[in-house]
Order: C-alpha cells, then structure tokens, then sequence
C-alpha cells in the first residue's frame, strides 16, 4: 500500500509587517559593510503604524580613532533616515492612504555599540579566558542545512511553490499593471506526496492586500489565472485543486497598520517551510560574525553539496558553536537512507572538504559583502547566485567518500 501524506508550507509578501522589518534590518547591514566590511551589526526592527524602530548593536571599526579612541556616532557614516525610508519605498508604501509611508514614517533608533564582552570572544586575538587567538563563533547554538532532489533548486516542493506564488505576485503589483494590489500578502502551499514523491497541489492559498473598489469575484479569479496557474505546473493542479483566495473576504487594511511586524519572525518561511529541522535562529540584520546567519548559510551548502553530488537525495545537516570558540562543537549528517554510503562515511569527508570554523566560513562563501537585501524575501536558499547555492565542491566530496570508502 502506497504511503500518502500531504504537506504545506507558506511565504509571505514584501509588504507583510515582518518581512518589512527584516528588509530594513538587513538594508543597514548592508550599509555598514559597505563602509566596512569587518562591521558588527545585529540590528533589529519594530514596525507598527507609522512607526518604525530600530535597536540593536552596531560596531563600524572605520569610524574608531585609533590615536584618540573616539568613535564617531553612527548617523556620520550611514544616512539612517534614508536607508529605512529607502527600503520601505521599495517595498511599495507610497501610495497616499498608506498609514505606513516611506515618506511619513515616525524613527526611533535604539542601536549602541558591541559589547566588548562578545566582541572579544569574537575578534581573533589572544585574551585572557579565551582558549584560542582565533576567531570564534558569535554565540552558541545550533543550525541545520537541508537539501534534496524534489525541485531543480534541490529544495523541497511545497516551499518552493509557496515562494514563486509571492514572487509572481510581487512582479504583478509592482509592474503596475494592476492598481488594486497592495503590498502585504501572504501565500501557502499543500502537497501530497505518495512513496516520497510530490504527485499533486491539493490546496493553494493567496492572500493578498487589496484597494476598497475591487471586487472579491474580481480578485479570485485573477489570480487563479495569473498567478497560481501561470507558476505551478500544471501537471500539479488537476479538478480537485481547491483555491482559497482571500478567504477572509476583504484585505484593504494591511501591513503594519493592520499587523506589527518584528525582524525573525519568519525564520520557517526563510529555510525550508517546515522541512526539515530548525536551530531557531533568525537570520536578518546579523553580521556573518553571527553564526546563526553564516553557520546556516554553511550548513544548506554543504547539504546541497551532498545531494548535487549523488551521494545522497535527501540530505541535512546540523552544526553547533560555543560562544568565542573557533571549533563546531558538534556535525551531523543524515541522509534519512537514501545515501550511497554510511553517513558516518559521508559525514567524515564533509569535514575533510569543508571547514566550518567561522573565519573559514566566511573566507569560503566570501561573505563580507553587502549582498543581505537579496536574502531578505521568499527565502534565503534555493536562489540561484547566492555563495551558498553554488556546488562548486561536489567533485571534491566524492573523491573524499571514495577514499575513505575503501
């Protein structure tokens, strides 16, 4: 007897609140490493109304002095004003009866400096208490990367589709064919698998925000026909597809006005849509000194290394930190048996081809880059061009499995 189940996973728009407050955390990061790409940045983002507020802790080396030990205040480097109202005004609250406009929006900024405590732990300098000169990791903590060979970006299915469905979307409103779309939505995605496989979409939802003068028959039926249909294949929608769109009834008021929105709340939308297990760290507004981000990032190469590889079709893999230490206290590969080896085997040569030090992490994905922005929305993986998508180490791993095999 076949093994069915179904399995759903949800994205959410650009304009959705929480979305809104990663965009901005991640557009300062990405300013201060554009100044300086050794900065320390874990900026974190309130919005609700037409507030904004930002905290959290900065640190831009190129704005100490050495021979004073002044630090400039950090609204001399970056434009903290424009890069918040920048990022919303990309986002699309421009329109005259947003609460929550780009050019309108109340600033409370509550970033200070480092620690001196963690920055110590982190810089890669001899210090008393401190086992080792080299850089450790930003904190402790846990982190998983996942892979398999469902979908061409060798993630899984229900995920996937869930974030095309948003981009489609996105592209709609923003080419301004459309006028009555607004920016907060949110889609989800239910798959039934059968032996392991995707067969079919059973259920498809869109909510999306939307102008007082349109109607809901209007709303539904565009967009079961330009965006669900035009992105999912068909040969995964069949008579029995059901279609929930905007099954509320009406969606005019949206985004921080209707919602709050705080930077990592969408930690699943940004991985793997419930695939897979989580470490529970977010990932926006962090500096790639902060293992919850890099380690990641880290972690979903090398599980896609695996599976791009052939060794395995599903892979994932976990890795853990103490704070200031330089070495994961832990790796564990899993291939849930669909590997061609003993994960032992496979788990073994990960750690010959990789290094997961935090130093090497970042050398290796080359990760001192303002490149965070591209992150932000329908998920930090399965996008073509990101460091940490690219298999460039799949002959290496096999030749390394192939050695240690015999």
């Amino acid at each position: 007897m076949a093994n069915t189940f179904v399995f759903s996973s949800e994205s959410v728009g650009e304009g959705h609140p929480d979305k809104v407050a990663d965009l901005i955390s991640d557009s300062v990061l990405d300013a201060c490493l554009a100044i300086d790409k050794t900065s320390r940045v874990a900026c974190e983002t309130f919005v609700k109304s037409n507030i904004v507020v930002v905290g959290g802790e900065i640190t831009i080396p190129k704005l100490q002095d050495k021979k004073t030990g002044k630090t400039k205040a950090l609204e001399e480097a970056i434009n903290l004003g424009k890069i918040i109202r920048d990022a919303i005004r990309h986002i699309g609250y421009t329109n005259d009866d947003d609460v929550f406009h780009a050019d309108t929006v109340f600033i409370n900024n509550y970033l200070t400096a480092q620690s001196a405590d963690i920055s110590q732990g982190v810089d890669a300098k001899k210090v008393e208490g401190k086992k080792t000169a080299e850089q450790g990791a930003g904190d402790q903590g846990l982190m998983f990367g996942y892979a398999c060979s469902e979908t061409p970006e060798l993630m899984p299915t229900p995920v996937m589709f869930a974030h095309r469905l948003g981009r489609e979307l996105t592209k709609i409103r923003k080419s301004g064919k459309v006028k009555w779309l607004r920016p907060d939505a949110k889609s989800q995605v239910s798959v039934r698998y059968v032996d392991g496989k995707p067969t079919e979409v059973v259920n498809v939802v869109i909510s999306t925000q939307h102008t007082a003068d349109v109607s809901h028959a209007e709303i539904e039926a565009f967009l079961i026909k330009n965006v669900v249909k035009k992105v999912i294949p068909a040969s995964m929608l069949n008579e029995k597809t059901e279609y929930l769109i905007n099954p509320t009834g009406r969606f005019v008021v949206g985004g921080p006005q209707g919602d709050s929105g705080l930077t990592g709340r969408k930690i699943i939308v940004d991985t793997y849509g419930g695939w897979g297990r989580h470490g529970g760290g977010a990932f926006s507004g962090k500096d790639p000194s902060k293992v919850d981000r890099s380690a990641a990032y880290m972690a979903r190469w090398v599980a896609k290394t695996i599976v791009a590889s052939g060794l395995a079709s599903i892979a994932e893999l976990q890795v853990a930190y103490a704070i200031g230490h330089p070495k994961p206290v832990s790796v564990y590969v899993d291939t849930f048996e669909t590997g061609t080896v003993a994960d032992s085997i496979i788990s073994e040569a990960v750690q010959q081809v990789f290094s997961f030090k935090p130093a090497d992490i970042v050398k290796q994905l080359n990760l001192l880059r303002p490149i965070y922005r591209e992150t932000t929305n329908y998920g930090h993986f399965g996008k073509a061009g990101l460091p940490w998508e690219i298999t460039n180490k799949a002959a290496a791993l096999k030749a390394a499995v192939k050695a240690l095999s015999k």
